[in-house]
């Protein structure tokens, strides 16, 4: 099982520009471009490469401030959502990292923030080291569709995850239209599994086919009995109607086969899920898995009314690029 640095990390970075995740505005951007924060996979150093302003470094770097004030970057999140957990990481930028920063967040219901938005204080000033990830937990319930990152009063972040749950108005849901209701853009998280060892829980939410086998959820060979498993939490109660398992990329490493098991989950924590999907019922019998496609099922699945939660179990081991389950929203 995969450990990770903050209990925060197990929720949807909403940051992330899979999720269409972009800056919207920003104050300099001379030796590295802001957009570089938001992409998914660790930061990286080239050494020797340098381009017409510079050094080239993965991440957001702006220039040395010569007049007072700070620099700022506006971050329009791909999906609004209330924030659990961020982290501030300046991997690689030493000499030129900001000594604190702090972050703002604000809801616009249509367009992006004006002079007039009333921006809300999300974290406080907090100092900065260089080559290092700053965690910071935030128990903040409301959601926001735009986040202010501010740098005192200048220098360089590599990457800047936002771990949150992303917010949907589901009283707008037309009941007949079927969703997906485990997507990350629709509120779906992965909440625990019996191992992460290539590739993040997560991941299987995420919207689009995956670009490779890393945007994918795979456990370690397993050399005991028994089977891997991952449980999501669905970003709304429903009735599943269609399922989807893909295994893109998996050729010499997908699933010999797989199962899942759904659930009304009422009251307990995540904590305790694990052990409450052992007594789950059966959504989808056992259904052989092929490398490298896309299985639909329609016919297969039970009827078991709505759920909230799935456990997808794979035999014996493997990896799973992503998990759709299409259903009407439940009243």
């Amino acid at each position: 099982m995969r450990s990770y640095n903050a209990p925060f990390e197990k929720f949807v970075n909403l940051a992330d520009e899979r999720l269409g995740s972009k800056v919207i505005s920003v104050t300099d951007e001379w030796f590295a471009a802001a957009n570089r924060m938001l992409q998914p996979t660790p930061a990286v150093w080239k050494e020797g490469v340098f381009d017409d302003n510079g050094k080239w470094m993965d991440g957001w770097e702006s220039r040395r401030k010569r007049f007072e004030g700070y620099d700022h970057a506006v971050i329009r999140l791909g999906v609004p959502g209330s924030i659990k957990g961020v982290d501030i990481d300046t991997s690689f930028f030493t000499g030129n990292f900001p000594p604190s920063a702090s972050i703002d967040g604000c809801f616009v219901v249509e367009g992006d923030p004006n002079e007039d938005t009333q921006w809300t204080e999300v974290l406080p000033s907090v100092e900065l080291q260089g080559n290092s990830h700053h965690y910071h937990e935030i128990n903040d319930d409301r959601p926001y569709t735009h986040l202010r990152l501010n740098i005192y009063p200048d220098g360089g972040v590599a990457r800047l995850r936002v771990h949150g749950i992303p917010f949907r108005d589901w009283a707008k849901q037309d009941p007949n239209e079927q969703v997906d209701l485990a997507a990350a853009l629709n509120g779906g998280r992965a909440l625990a599994c019996s191992d992460e060892h290539f590739g993040r829980m997560s991941n299987i939410l995420n919207p689009g086919r995956g670009v490779n086998m890393g945007d994918g959820w795979e456990t370690g060979r397993r050399r005991t009995p028994g089977n891997d498993w991952v449980i999501v939490a669905l970003g709304h109660a429903g009735i599943v109607e269609q399922i989807v398992v893909d295994t893109l990329h998996f050729k010499g490493n997908y699933p010999e086969s797989c199962s899942i098991q759904g659930a009304f989950v009422k009251g307990g924590t995540d904590s305790q899920i694990a052990t409450q999907s052992l007594y789950w019922r059966e959504l989808l019998p056992s259904q052989k898995l092929q490398m490298h496609s896309e299985h639909t099922f329609i016919e297969q699945i039970k009827e078991l009314g709505p759920i909230t939660h799935v456990r997808l179990n794979i035999f014996p081991d493997g990896g799973v690029s992503r998990l759709r389950l299409f259903g009407k929203v439940a009243k």
